[in-house]
């Protein structure tokens, strides 16, 4: 694709000023290692679960603290995704409906990345500018675009591996076998007996449903193999006893009416941390934890004050916070399907607001309709075949909902208008009412209008204000007038610039600067730089590249060479 060069006169000088981190600690920063995986409930061995191999996290556990009541914030990735990178509520930043951008076939929208509070940033972003090297293997889906400033490395083959020998890191790897679409487009051979497994009451026990379910924990148990390898790299590069080790998935289900749900089977998550030199060993933990808790809890442990804007807190580390009294949790819509619940829970008791009560349970995604049992439950629905309980996915909603999950934990049960349980219900619905009113839901309007305010009212997303370099002593500084903006850079030292007929961006991104010499080296390809309000030195025949972008809004990327600068601009 062809670029225009222009030279740019002039820019805007208003510095970005909003909350910030306080920086580091005195104490020596641990790496930490995210190890995810996809649409799990806690159907791992450690957690009692029979039927299933996973004795590599089981000996995650026994060396690590097992927590077992850690939820997320939605049934469903994108948002829960959300919640975890920026430590906000979707609801209240605008990344709740699943997904504002992808195949528009799934979708009654236009795809758009929210717009998000110009102060909220993605956590990783803390910890770079504390020294921290940050990468991110395979996925993000965090309804939005993320600034080149959140990691050090992004994609396939990103890796603490490649971090500098001084650097501590934080490293995400994401295994995505366990998928909901993996149900259906795996093809392997089985690891479990169809014959073997229990069949949820959720469904009728069927040789589809057996087979489905027998698909879901041999994904899990391969899961637990690729979970391996990555801890045996760990060993083998030094790095497993000073390392925290966190393992959880996005959030529960995968099966028909668990995925997507705000009850226990969709946002109850496995979740281990292994501390450094197996710490606290064997212990289990029973607080409650939501998701939205990780961002700030990351920060803590890295000795990095988290900003006072998050919603999260700590639960770990310096900045450790008293426990939850209550966790919550929304969805909004889901593929072309809109709805609107909210949930509240304690440690026995889950309470719902149904802000739709005219629709059913049951929301016709025709993603989900590839799931072999979906299929037949549906079958089974019109034969008439489905018992009391099967039958009310299918059946319209009362406005509120309250179960006893300890006893009733696949929520058959309402209780919500049994004068016993009438003090429980007024906590919860005030629980719910203060949560909503301190945090705010931007599904209060239609999705169509929240993105026309995200826009300015315009067709098409704000643009970032151009970044200004301003001439220093001994290099320059960097400004941009977009509240918000985050701001990348990298310095291409002269001699390895690419030619006048490339793009300099592109070239380095392609690994331009593989087999340039430079004094005899290898020039290894920049990496995008957090700047943080400091002074960038350059030499005569340097050149800066810097990428300026506040979420949701387009980039604005230029470049800076010999007092002169270039802005790079798309042809469209």
């Amino acid at each position: 694709m062809k670029y225009l060069i222009v030279i740019v006169v002039s820019c805007f000088t208003v510095a970005f000023t909003h909350a910030q981190t306080s920086g580091k600690s005195n104490h020596q920063q641990p790496n930490i290692l995210w190890i995810t995986c996809e649409d799990i409930s806690p159907y791992i061995g450690a957690y009692g679960f029979k039927g299933v191999s996973t004795p590599n996290i089981d000996q995650l556990a026994k060396e690590g603290v097992r927590y077992n009541k850690v939820y997320t914030v939605a049934g469903v990735c994108a948002p829960s995704r959300s919640a975890m990178i920026t430590g906000m509520y979707p609801m209240s930043i605008g990344t709740q409906h699943m997904r504002t951008a992808g195949n528009p076939k799934y979708q009654p929208v236009p795809s758009y990345a929210a717009v998000i509070p110009s102060y909220v940033k993605c956590f990783p972003e803390y910890l770079r500018k504390a020294g921290y090297y940050c990468t991110n293997n395979e996925k993000q889906d965090y309804q939005f675009t993320p600034p080149v400033t959140v990691w050090d490395e992004n994609g396939p083959g990103a890796s603490f591996r490649n971090r500098p020998a001084d650097k501590p890191f934080f490293a995400v790897f994401n295994f995505f076998i366990t998928h909901e679409s993996q149900l259906f487009s795996r093809k392997d051979s089985l690891l479990v007996d169809p014959g073997s497994v229990s069949v949820p009451p959720l469904y009728v026990d069927t040789k589809t449903a057996r087979h489905d379910v027998a698909r879901m924990l041999t994904n899990i148990e391969r899961m637990d193999q690729q979970v391996g390898d990555l801890l045996q790299i760990l060993k083998d590069d030094g790095l497993y006893d000073n390392t925290i080790i966190f393992f959880f998935s996005d959030h529960g289900g995968m099966l028909p009416w668990t995925k997507r749900e705000v009850l226990e089977r969709g946002t109850h998550i496995p979740f281990i941390i292994r501390l450094p030199d197996a710490a606290q060993a064997g212990e289990t933990n029973d607080d409650l934890i939501s998701a939205v808790d990780f961002a700030p809890t990351v920060l803590s442990l890295a000795g990095i004050t988290p900003p006072n804007y998050l919603q999260g807190q700590a639960f770990l580390g310096e900045q450790k916070k008293s426990p939850r009294k209550y966790v919550y949790a929304a969805r909004d819509r889901m593929d072309t399907e809109y709805d609107r619940v909210r949930m509240v829970r304690d440690k026995q008791y889950m309470y719902l607001f149904n802000y739709m009560p005219e629709k059913p349970y049951y929301q016709n995604s025709e993603y989900r309709l590839s799931i072999p049992m979906m299929k037949e439950i549906l079958a089974l629905r019109d034969g008439g075949r489905l018992d009391s309980n099967q039958a009310r996915w299918f059946a319209t909603k009362p406005v509120e909902e309250l179960y006893d999950v300890t006893s009733d934990p696949y929520a058959f049960h309402n209780l919500a208008a049994y004068p016993k349980y009438k003090n429980k219900l007024d906590e919860l619905r005030k629980a719910f009412q203060d949560w909503t009113k301190k945090v705010g839901d931007k599904s209060a309007i239609a999705e169509r209008e929240m993105i026309r305010q995200m826009w300015n009212g315009a067709d098409e997303p704000p643009a970032t204000a151009m970044p200004q370099v301003i001439p220093a002593k001994n290099g320059v500084t960097l400004k941009c007038a977009t509240e918000g903006a985050s701001i990348g850079y990298r310095v291409i030292r002269a001699g390895d610039t690419p030619g006048p007929e490339q793009h300099p961006i592109q070239s380095w991104d392609q690994g331009f600067a593989a087999g340039r010499k430079n004094e005899g080296t290898v020039a290894a390809k920049p990496v995008w730089q957090v700047y943080n309000q400091q002074v960038i030195p350059l030499s005569k025949g340097d050149l800066l590249l810097v990428n300026a972008m506040r979420i949701g809004y387009s980039p604005a990327v230029m470049g800076y060479q010999d007092g002169k600068m270039i802005s790079y601009t798309e042809e469209k």
